[in-house]
């Protein structure tokens, strides 16, 4: 039995396998997933060899003062950006030294509350970097309820972290 549906825990499995044959070290950064990408990475056995850390940074002063996501950042784009996840897949790398090759970072409206004409609930950002290379941004707009939305933004952030690795050469 594991904490997550089963088709995540395979993709966690495939993931993680992914990073091991390349040879490199995942790192994440949560704000409306609030540590589930850790919790699913971290539900496989013998996972630390990949994760050394990760990051719940849910409030703006936690991206600010965790990840080192400017302020004005957060002022003029929002929380809910792709301005803002990419700061905080590059802060979540600087932060972890040596000990990471590639950040994913989440931010998003998963409802039921705090959605916009802009940014209606569903709308979630998601950002790779890579330690050497550039960072993507993607925006996503999930249906469903609060636990829906947030696991399909588990799932979309895996399935980039493991097309970023399968992109970069070993």
């Amino acid at each position: 039995m594991t904490l997550f549906p089963d088709h995540l825990t395979a993709l966690s499995r495939e993931t993680l396998e992914s990073f091991r044959r390349a040879g490199l070290r995942a790192t994440a950064a949560e704000s409306c997933t609030g540590g589930l990408i850790a919790g699913l990475l971290t539900e496989i056995a013998g996972s630390s060899d990949v994760v050394g850390r990760t990051f719940v940074t849910y409030s703006n002063e936690a991206k600010q003062q965790v990840l080192g996501v400017p302020a004005s950042v957060l002022e003029a784009k929002g929380a809910v950006s792709a301005e803002t996840v990419t700061a905080m897949a590059e802060g979540a790398l600087r932060a972890c030294g040596r000990d990471a090759d590639v950040a994913v970072a989440v931010s998003g409206v998963a409802g039921p509350g705090g959605g916009s004409p802009e940014k209606p609930v569903g709308t979630v950002y998601i950002a790779v970097a890579s330690r050497g290379g550039m960072t993507s941004a993607d925006r996503h707009q999930f249906p469903g309820d609060r636990t829906e939305i947030r696991l399909r933004t588990v799932e979309a952030a895996l399935r980039m972290m493991a097309e970023r690795v399968s992109s970069k050469p070993a």
